[in-house]
């Protein structure tokens, strides 16, 4: 299709009953405003590619590769790697979703009460319930790990208190942990650690979506002569499911990847799946297409597990 000539351009003009310069002018507006939004989307394009899809791509295709240290590694598109990574640690991927499980469920049954008292009923205090809340962020991650090393010392106040309660004996019959006066070094310790670093991602959206809950609706419960659990099975859980969807879902997926606690506050039978890739990637292992492997695995693994929890929490719109 040819350019619009000046005569065109002038009947057109003469048909909008406006001068050519006028019609030229809105033409240019009307460019502008059509290459604004990708304009604006641009910075979010070059970000994606730059850190997701290069290196997405980088792992996917080291995933197949073959080789050794020494001889270097070549893309052999050896889908086979697969196969090999899931029959060797294949228990430590179960394991990691096992404990990614249980510190969101932990996570969510201690966050729930907390967002809805900060919500609803902690009035003037509000602010600095929030304030202690994130309080733990402005210190290190790996402090905050290493400071459970002490609480649940073997000679520490808190396992004493555990051993006279005979609830150490009890976590031990359940298979948390290994021995009736230690918790060091078992699923118990690495799950609390987990919980205790991951608690405000829960809270956080919880409280945004309760917050928003108009009071008056609980009110009209009242009035309806609902209990107050009634009200909150009937109003408050439902209006705050997104925050609770979301919350959850910004515990779980760092949590299946995360091997910290899993190293700080475990042992060798609470190795994760991420202590594996940290070896074969960096450490003693040197099998990088193996850590690869297992990194696709485990992104694999998370993304179907995430979208079958939205769908089946009915809030698909989130994604």
């Amino acid at each position: 299709m040819s350019a619009p000539t000046l005569a065109d351009e002038a009947a057109e003009a003469l048909a909008a009953g406006t001068t050519v310069a006028e019609l030229r002018a809105d033409k240019r507006v009307r460019r502008r405003r059509a290459t604004l939004p990708y304009l604006l989307l641009a910075p979010g394009i070059a970000w994606l590619v730059v850190f997701f899809i290069v290196p997405m791509w980088s792992i996917v295709s080291t995933s197949v590769e073959t080789g050794d240290m020494d001889t270097g590694f070549v893309l052999s598109w050896r889908w086979a790697n697969f196969g090999d990574v899931w029959s060797q640690w294949h228990q430590q991927i179960v394991r990691s979703l096992e404990y990614s499980v249980m510190c969101t469920v932990f996570c969510l049954i201690l966050a729930l009460p907390l967002a809805y008292f900060i919500a609803f009923k902690a009035g003037r205090w509000k602010n600095l319930l929030m304030a202690l809340v994130v309080a733990p962020f402005f210190t290190s991650y790996l402090i905050r790990t290493l400071a459970w090393k002490t609480i649940l010392a073997d000679d520490g106040w808190v396992v004493h208190t555990m051993n006279t309660l005979h609830i150490t004996p009890l976590l031990s019959g359940m298979g948390w942990t290994y021995s009736d006066n230690s918790v060091l070094q078992t699923p118990f310790s690495v799950v609390c650690g987990m919980v205790y670093n991951f608690l405000p991602f829960t809270v956080l959206p919880i409280y945004t979506a309760m917050e928003k809950i108009d009071p008056r609706l609980h009110e009209a419960g009242q009035d309806l002569y609902a209990s107050a659990w009634a009200t909150f099975r009937k109003v408050t859980f439902p209006l705050a499911l997104p925050g609770i969807v979301g919350g959850t879902l910004l515990t779980f997926i760092p949590a299946v990847g995360d091997y910290t606690n899993a190293v700080m506050l475990g042992g060798p039978k609470t190795k994760v799946i991420g202590t594996v890739i940290e070896q074969q990637m960096i450490g003693t292992g040197g099998n990088i297409p193996y850590g690869a492997a297992l990194s696709v695995l485990l992104m694999v693994g998370t993304l179907v597990i995430t979208l079958a929890y939205i769908k089946r929490a009915g809030t698909e719109e989130i994604v």
